[in-house]
């Protein structure tokens, strides 16, 4: 199979991320085809990262090798799958925001519900719920079988049907237009601003926080 996207440089992060587009993921009986990404680029070149101040423990994976899974929890409740990228040494990563399901809808059902096959994995949090995974597959490889999920490439989708805009619910640089998706593909998920929360400032008064 032939990985070459994954390797550009960590500073082409956003071509590696359209060409992820159409590609298919495979983990715990279920298979989708990947219908929109978001692209996090490396040490200071993008507030929204986690590698955007150099590594941590929890972002340190982004500066190994490529084709690898970063996956972190968010708001006490949901876990996120990430694609490593570029050049070790260089942090990039491209978040699985969507994806349709082609294989293993049962199965993808059981673990979501009752819902539409739109929405089995449409958002990064259904997508992770609808292939089973979660922080134990953080750090497995998506390229030689040794993990839980395997990524399987494709044949390059027309420029023509991918469209892109900002990033969905990041604090920082949210205006960025980092997000691709393929037009048109229903499991696409909906555009929703990051919107800051506002505290009341003594006195009464709300303040942005």
């Amino acid at each position: 199979m032939d990985y070459s996207l994954l390797d550009a440089p960590a500073s082409q992060v956003t071509d590696t991320a359209r060409g992820l587009l159409g590609w298919q993921l495979e983990a715990n009986g279920v298979r989708i085809r990947i219908t929109e990404v978001e692209a996090y680029a490396g040490v200071g070149e993008d507030p929204a990262s986690h590698s955007h101040r150099g590594p941590t423990p929890r972002s340190s994976v982004m500066f190994g090798p490529a084709g690898v899974l970063y996956v972190y929890f968010v708001f006490g409740m949901h876990w996120c799958m990430n694609v490593t990228a570029g050049h070790e040494g260089e942090a990039a990563a491209v978040l699985l925001r969507a994806g349709a399901v082609v294989g293993g809808v049962d199965l993808a059902r059981e673990r979501r519900g009752q819902v539409a096959d739109r929405e089995l994995a449409r958002g990064p949090a259904r997508l992770a719920m609808a292939l089973g995974i979660d922080g134990s597959a953080n750090r497995t490889s998506l390229l030689d079988g040794t993990g839980p999920a395997r990524l399987l490439p494709a044949a390059a989708v027309s420029a023509e049907l991918i469209r892109s805009g900002p990033r969905v619910g990041v604090a920082a640089a949210h205006d960025r237009p980092w997000r691709f998706w393929l037009h048109g593909e229903p499991s696409v998920s909906p555009y929703r601003r990051h919107t800051p929360r506002r505290r009341t400032a003594p006195g009464g008064t709300a303040r942005s926080s």
